[in-house]
């Protein structure tokens, strides 16, 4: 049985549906699912064509959390935890911008959810506008590159700490580069109690500017470079890091992507690539990700 598959509507190479699929099949297909408003519920629930092969509900942008919460309840009311778990779908928009107060109160009140934020690192859906989880330099339509502004100027909002500072059992990073290593950390969210965060990065073959055959790549090239480290914590204690070998500069992320492409011709480029390199540099360190 496809616990998501024939029916979506996503471009070949999307890195949400990757992510999906590999979340669903690591659970089996026990789950019931509160997918935010996005490009995963444009994509796979159009009329007649819905991909999902689990129990679905699609919420509104903001509240996925809320609705997973409720969700749970009415689980453990009825008696019926052993038929799945409780598993949220949204985007980093929906997670660290409109979704960010209903996602603190589920974690805060530590429901047995697995929340899964399918990072993007913009919203993709309606355009490509930035969201919280936008890196520095790149092109969006909202903050577009220009002969005054490189691109985003602020940082990427740190959500694997928010989630660490509210103390539930489990957070970790993912990627569609490391299907077993995504996998894994799936199941292990199955079997805590508690809320859990999974931060997946996902490459946008539209809003990246990527061709499809890149979303591998892209994802791999992030973690080589230290820009997306690949983190476990159980409890608050960092548990888990995947280490690289030869680290790569920044330069070689940036390049295969037309988000960050001006980068490499605009006055203030160089200035940005030195901030996005300090920033790898700094999670190498904090992290000990060097062999």
């Amino acid at each position: 049985m496809s616990f998501f598959g024939p029916g979506h509507g996503a471009c070949p190479g999307c890195g949400l549906t990757i992510a999906t699929r590999n979340v669903l099949e690591a659970l089996e297909g026990k789950c019931f699912v509160s997918n935010s408003t996005g490009c995963l519920e444009i994509v796979s629930s159009q009329y007649e064509r819905s991909a999902w092969g689990v129990p679905y509900i699609h919420s509104l942008f903001e509240n996925a959390a809320a609705v997973a919460a409720g969700i749970e309840l009415a689980l453990k009311a009825l008696k019926r935890t052993d038929e799945g778990k409780v598993v949220v779908f949204a985007g980093d928009g929906a997670t660290a911008d409109i979704g960010i107060g209903p996602l603190s109160g589920m974690l805060d009140r530590n429901h047995d959810v697995i929340y899964i934020c399918l990072d993007n690192e913009a919203y993709q859906n309606t355009g490509n506008q930035q969201s919280g989880l936008t890196p520095t330099g790149s092109n969006t339509t909202t903050m577009p590159a220009g002969e005054l502004m490189p691109g985003k100027t602020g940082r990427k909002k740190d959500m694997i700490s928010i989630a660490v500072g509210h103390g539930i059992p489990y957070v970790a990073t993912a990627t569609v580069a490391f299907y077993a290593d995504l996998r894994r950390k799936v199941k292990k969210a199955a079997e805590i109690e508690g809320a859990k965060y999974i931060q997946i990065h996902t490459p946008c073959v539209t809003g990246w500017g990527i061709d499809g055959k890149q979303t591998l790549e892209s994802a791999r090239l992030a973690f080589e470079t230290a820009l997306y480290p690949i983190i476990e914590y159980e409890n608050g204690e960092l548990t888990k890091v995947r280490k690289i070998k030869d680290r790569k500069p920044v330069e070689e992320y940036l390049r295969i992507q037309r988000r960050f492409r001006h980068l490499f011709k605009h006055p203030k480029g160089q200035e940005i690539i030195r901030i996005l390199q300090k920033i790898a540099d700094d999670n190498a360190a904090k992290f000990n990700l060097d062999v």
